[in-house]
């Protein structure tokens, strides 16, 4: 077949567990690739929000979730279809690489290895040797020969401490026929600030450019770049099918550093359906425009700005006027916003839009996440009551109160009801669950 008709070569960049370096590393390969002349498309394994944007930065291209367990075969072909122009593809795995819920989903369980299978990526396997010698290569081994291995390009060694120890990882690797594409030396400068959910938003870092740029000359200087690039491959895709449909034509879009949790491609599903998107900043005190016919405030970080929100009069007041006309909706931390409070880390409760009667609190921390499987039990924007969607959960809120009647009935991914049903209050819903396709 032509290159064509299998789509650009690519690589996947998985690892044993998470925090083993995947992210670093793919930010330095995207900026030393782009510095080589490469256009190269950058795509994330899963539910993950962050990621993505700081691949936009440093690929200078949109990057876009792939999602096994969550999407249909043909959201997975249109959204590799995005590939279309660049001469290589990068998809930076999750977690480790054959990790995923034991229940499968739509396309199996969401893991790394299934994803690089389906597009015919081999790994690339990032090991963090620190404490290990040569039993660094024992590891590779067993991920290279696993029964649902992919095809395997080779390692990349992450905290070398030393040339000796690089060497004697080298030699082990060499003795099991394990081809070793760099050794990243150990450097506590290139790493990226993270809190709970992940790293720092790309947004919230003032000085980014210049950190990407050191990342692509760590990398370039430690990896080599032309083995790399001779080992990518790729097979046929899937072919494209639908992408999300919009849930209106005028979307009153919440975007600032306290809601910025939107999928690009369920963005690029909407804009590709004529949508005309309007942005607004609730942290800036702004009010959705009234002339939309939806506003949707996406999840993000509204625990660490609740004071200034909750005195975001001209915000709350343009909020709560457009919820009596029209529709209004909520993911995660936009379902906390529309609900009557917010209480903090130290304990103070925030009040908030009041459209819902949900109260939440960070004051006693519990993480909820997980893939989920809804099935409307009302009607929420651009769906009807019965819809099943798919999506997943990941916050560290408890819910206090939650008193309107029930948007969903929500599984997790082994189908077991959980309790974070979400709310319907007239035209105003919201729910924990981040919807990643219908």
């Amino acid at each position: 077949m032509s290159e064509l008709s299998h789509g650009p070569k690519g690589l996947a960049i998985a690892a044993p567990a998470s925090g083993s370096g995947k992210t670093t590393l793919t930010l330095g390969l995207l900026g030393a690739l782009r510095a080589r002349g490469r256009v190269v498309q950058p795509f994330k394994n899963g539910p993950d929000y962050i990621d993505p944007a700081f691949h936009a930065v440093a690929a200078g291209r949109a990057s876009f979730n792939l999602d096994g367990w969550a999407m249909g075969t043909g959201l997975l072909g249109a959204i590799a279809a995005q590939a279309a122009g660049a001469d290589l593809v990068i998809f930076e795995g999750a977690m480790g690489l054959y990790d995923g819920p034991p229940d499968p989903g739509r396309n199996g369980r969401g893991s790394s290895a299934e994803l690089a299978k389906r597009f015919g990526w081999p790994v690339v396997l990032v090991l963090d040797a620190k404490g290990q010698g040569q039993s660094a290569a024992a590891t590779a081994l067993g991920f290279a020969r696993h029964p649902d291995a992919p095809p395997f390009a080779g390692v990349i060694v992450n905290n070398v401490a030393s040339p000796r120890h690089e060497g004697m990882i080298r030699a082990e690797m060499a003795r099991l026929g394990l081809p070793v594409l760099g050794a990243l030396p150990r450097n506590p400068e290139m790493v990226l600030p993270e809190r709970h959910l992940g790293l720092v938003q790309a947004g919230e870092q003032a000085e980014l450019a210049q950190v990407l740029e050191k990342l692509a000359t760590f990398v370039a200087a430690n990896v080599d770049l032309d083995a790399l690039e001779a080992a990518a491959s790729a097979a046929p895709p899937p072919a494209p099918g639908a992408w999300p449909k919009p849930p209106a034509q005028r979307i009153a879009l919440a975007r600032d550093v306290a809601f910025s949790f939107a999928y690009p491609h369920m963005l690029e599903g909407w804009s590709r359906a004529g949508v005309e998107l309007l942005p607004f900043s609730p942290l800036a005190d702004e009010a959705p425009d009234p002339s939309a016919d939806l506003v949707w405030l996406p999840g993000g970080y509204p625990e660490l700005h609740a004071g200034k929100l909750a005195a975001a009069n001209t915000f709350l007041t343009g909020l709560r006027n457009f919820a009596a006309q029209k529709p209004v909706h909520g993911e995660c931390g936009g379902y906390m916003v529309l609900g009557d409070a917010l209480v903090d880390k130290e304990g103070v409760r925030h009040p908030m839009a009041g459209l819902l009667g949900l109260v939440t609190s960070y004051a006693k921390r519990r993480l909820h996440l997980g893939y989920r499987a809804a099935t409307l039990a009302a009607p929420m924007p651009g769906y009807a009551a019965g819809t099943a969607l798919w999506g997943h959960e990941f916050h560290y809120s408890t819910i206090l109160e939650q008193p309107d009647a029930p948007l969903a009935e929500v599984r997790d991914a082994a189908g077991n009801v959980v309790p974070e049903t979400g709310s319907v209050r007239g035209k105003v819903s919201g729910s924990f669950f981040h919807l990643i396709a219908d």
